[in-house]
């Protein structure tokens, strides 16, 4: 398998307790990429499961940092240097709240906004110029408490909606890496509704 010219990062926390939560949507995604493209995600390296394979005729690497989410950026900054790639060549996947459930969103550099996973790969790397995908987790109703709120199970509802999302990040990803961030965007980024922070 030749070097690696990509690198996928799904973020979320390790452990079954939070398998099925809005916050393990980069995982999750990670894995359902992983199947599309028969990637077995199984090695150990710089704290993350890895796996190798080819992504729209390119060779990648997918990964899913294995030190909770707020000390991600550690995992992905030792998988950038172990394979000598630029953070330009980072897809970094995650759950945003600030937008819509099922949304789904392309860009090309931006904040952290409140994200702590993001916020610290942007910290490690020194820089906030990789793309990111950003997949909704907003729900039609206020949120009190963000942080329970992303680690609590999906609700029934959600479930029999997350297959689709799956599918959209996955579809997504290979998009990014086929035709470029700009073309993507077009593609996929969908308007969010109602009152948003995020940034434009």
């Amino acid at each position: 398998m030749p070097d690696p010219e990509i690198l996928v990062v799904g973020l979320g926390n390790p452990g079954p307790e939070y398998e099925q939560t809005p916050h393990n949507l980069g995982f999750l995604s990670l894995d359902r990429l992983a199947a599309r493209h028969s990637i077995r995600l199984s090695r150990l390296e710089c704290r993350a499961v890895v796996g190798f394979g080819t992504l729209e005729g390119k060779p990648a690497l997918l990964a899913k940092p294995q030190t909770f989410m707020n000390l991600s950026g550690q995992s992905v900054k030792g998988l950038l240097e172990k394979y000598s790639l630029k953070p330009d060549r980072l897809i970094l996947v995650f759950d945003e709240l600030d937008l819509p459930w099922t949304h789904v969103r392309v860009r090309p550099r931006g904040s952290a906004g409140g994200h702590n996973g993001v916020k610290d790969v942007i910290r490690c790397l020194g820089t906030d110029e990789f793309t990111r995908l950003r997949l909704g987790i907003r729900p039609d109703h206020p949120v009190s408490d963000a942080a329970r709120f992303v680690l609590a199970p999906f609700k029934s509802a959600q479930m029999k909606e997350l297959d689709e999302l799956l599918d959209a990040a996955s579809t997504a990803v290979e998009s990014i890496i086929a035709q470029g961030v700009d073309k993507a965007m077009a593609a996929y980024n969908r308007r969010a509704q109602g009152p948003i922070r995020e940034e434009e």
